[in-house]
């Protein structure tokens, strides 16, 4: 009976040792190994913007010398298929996530946030050969929607005929911003291909989708490209007013009838230009440079972590000053337009 009673007296102490090492088993197993400047994280990148991201890692590792950055670049649809199956808890791409999307990462419990961090201009590309350097965004849609197949249609003067559209990937989001915002969804005409197929690499120096586009329309007559402005911002040029030599840049206008005093590149202070006039048309009637799109990085792992501290790198004011030099519009770094009149 006493050695009972004694078993009976030591059970509450028993049960509190037991108790406190499950709390520090359950605490061990959640504890992290990575840090905001150190451990390992993969991210996935929409390969549209493969350089600009590239250059944000190369200088948040110099900064943060534990640290590595593994990047996935890929299709925007593949970017996105990976945050969903929780493959991969931080993407950078131009949409933000459907209400499909975020109800599938709210019932994991996850935490999602979301920085617009670029608006970026969509390039469009000729042949150096090809005098017609003008398009309407009326123009635009007429040729991707197969109603104009010829140059001579554009211009009856034009020494080319059969006009060959050329994109990166079929499931780029180049393609879908085309077709959403000027085709309203329609399907695009027999003469729009794409170069490569979808894949996927943590070496920029694979990611060719956007190079093959260039490299065909440098050497094709006939063709226009469309590719992302920092896959054709001039590097050399630090007031960021030039692109590369290789190709023609179409200038656009978003007016029935382009004119070099209405058409515009996708240089970075007109993707500024376009942004006042959406925001502020009595200010800036005029606008600039139509082909615009939001870029946004989207993070659904936890506080503390390697992932978030290259969210908030790229957000700050050092990787907003990458996105820059890069050829894009930063987001969150202040860019002054001054209007000069004439007297």
């Amino acid at each position: 009976m006493e050695r009972t009673m004694k078993h009976i007296k030591q059970a509450p102490l028993l049960f509190i040792i037991t108790g406190a090492l499950l709390l520090v088993s359950c605490h061990q197993r959640k504890v992290r190994s990575d840090t905001v400047t150190s451990g390992i994280a993969q991210v996935a990148v929409d390969e549209s913007f493969a350089p600009i991201i590239e250059a944000e890692i190369n200088v948040f590792e110099s900064l943060n010398s534990e640290a590595a950055i593994i990047p996935v670049y890929t299709s925007e649809q593949n970017a996105y298929d990976l945050l969903m199956e929780d493959s991969i808890r931080l993407v950078i791409g131009t949409r933000l996530l459907t209400d499909r999307e975020r109800g599938i990462i709210e019932k994991r419990r996850q935490r999602i946030r979301t920085q617009k961090i670029a608006i970026d201009g969509i390039a469009l590309i000729t042949h150096k050969g090809n005098k017609d350097t003008l398009l309407t965004t009326n123009d635009i849609r007429n040729i991707m929607s197969g109603e104009t197949r010829s140059w001579k249609q554009i211009n009856p003067g034009s020494p080319l005929d059969s006009l060959a559209v050329i994109f990166d990937t079929p499931n780029s989001s180049m393609v879908r911003y085309i077709q959403d915002t000027l085709c309203d969804k329609r399907a695009f005409g027999k003469n729009v291909k794409a170069l490569s197929t979808d894949s996927s690499s943590p070496d920029i120096t694979r990611v060719g989708s956007h190079d093959k586009v260039i490299e065909y329309v440098a050497s094709h007559p006939n063709a226009l490209g469309f590719v992302g402005v920092n896959w054709i911002a001039n590097p050399v040029d630090t007031t960021h007013l030039s692109f590369i030599n290789k190709v023609n840049i179409v200038s656009v206008s978003s007016t029935t009838k382009a004119t070099p005093d209405n058409s515009y590149k996708p240089l970075p202070y007109q993707l500024a230009l376009e942004v006042a006039h959406r925001e502020s048309p009595r200010e800036f009637p005029t606008g600039g440079y139509p082909l615009i799109r939001d870029i946004y990085i989207i993070i659904t792992d936890a506080s503390g972590g390697l992932p978030s501290g290259f969210f908030n790198f790229i957000a700050g004011d050092r990787g907003q000053r990458i996105i820059l030099k890069s050829g894009l519009l930063p987001a969150n770094r202040p860019l002054r337009l001054v209007h000069i009149t004439e007297d």
